[in-house]
């Protein structure tokens, strides 16, 4: 597919990530701060329909929405689990990074559960999605991965998660893709991650080092993301009675070309988190996620 300007140049921006050396030295960190939002939904016009009118990205963007909190409160979880291993001295710094990033992770946890009663007063039955996820990803497989694993899937995870941030700030096709108030939440989200994209990462590298370890974390980060985000579209999508196979086909073709590459530079993130050297701090996209917290706080301060 033959990219837009503006998702090209991001893409080779990823790509050229995974080709050269990352041997430059990280970028001073900002603290993360913990912002209390409370988005207006119940007071805001949101569609059955509503990422761009298409059923297809509208079940895309929900099965994402429900695969959040759960999985916001496992990397807190694992994260967590290392948090007596760290120094009260010598890592005084990253623990207090760490409680900032469990904060950030809570408010998003919260905000898209709160998402979930206007997804079902929109006819889905979610819980066909969220039991079997939550019994599957937390209850039976979480509980059989040894926490060091746990702890670099949730690395590798937030890398994707600030890629997909970059991409959202970037192109910002969720101002005319979106209602604003979901275009804010999934906005303020990305920036977010953004800011706390080193966190998980740090605690791993503090803990273990092992790049056998980094490599297994994304892999499996990959596998299970993939396999429970692709589930729920696919329950969501049942629940379209009146959408057809030809008309799901037409229909992800316009919207995926109205996306204008979302998603593109995911395989180039994956290869660029496989550099030896690699540390998130060095992916310069810090500034993209200042300048809209910034005017999102005017905004809601």
């Amino acid at each position: 597919m033959k990219l837009p300007v503006q998702a090209q140049e991001l893409f080779d921006r990823v790509r050229s990530r995974a080709n050269r050396s990352t041997s430059q030295p990280a970028a001073p960190t900002r603290d993360p701060i913990v912002r209390r939002m409370k988005f207006d939904f119940d007071g805001a016009e949101i569609p059955r329909h509503w990422a761009g009118g298409s059923p297809v990205w509208t079940a895309i963007a929900n099965s994402l929405n429900l695969v959040f909190p759960d999985g916001e409160r496992f990397f807190v979880r694992s994260v967590n689990h290392f948090m007596d291993e760290l120094d009260p001295v010598a890592d005084a710094e990253l623990r207090d990074r760490v409680k900032r990033f469990y904060g950030q992770e809570g408010q998003h946890a919260h905000e898209h559960e709160r998402l979930f009663e206007i997804i079902r007063g929109h006819g889905y039955d979610i819980d066909a999605f969220l039991r079997p996820y939550r019994r599957i990803a937390y209850q039976w497989l979480a509980p059989k991965v040894p926490p060091k694993l746990r702890l670099s899937i949730t690395a590798a995870l937030e890398h994707f998660t600030a890629t997909f941030a970059e991409q959202a700030l970037t192109l910002r096709v969720l101002d005319e893709f979106a209602p604003p108030v979901m275009a804010e939440l999934l906005l303020w989200h990305a920036a977010e991650e953004i800011e706390h994209k080193d966190v998980a990462y740090e605690v791993l590298q503090r803990i273990d080092d092992s790049y056998s370890l980094r490599a297994a974390g994304l892999v499996a980060a990959t596998i299970v993301l993939t396999g429970f985000w692709l589930h729920g579209i696919v329950v969501l999508l049942r629940q379209e009675p009146d959408l057809r196979p030809a008309e799901l086909a037409r229909d992800y073709a316009a919207v995926r070309a109205k996306g204008q590459g979302i998603g593109a530079t995911m395989p180039a993130a994956f290869m660029a988190y496989l550099a030896p050297d690699f540390h998130p701090s060095k992916v310069p996209n810090d500034a993209l996620a200042l300048e809209y917290l910034e005017s999102i706080g005017r905004r809601h301060g």
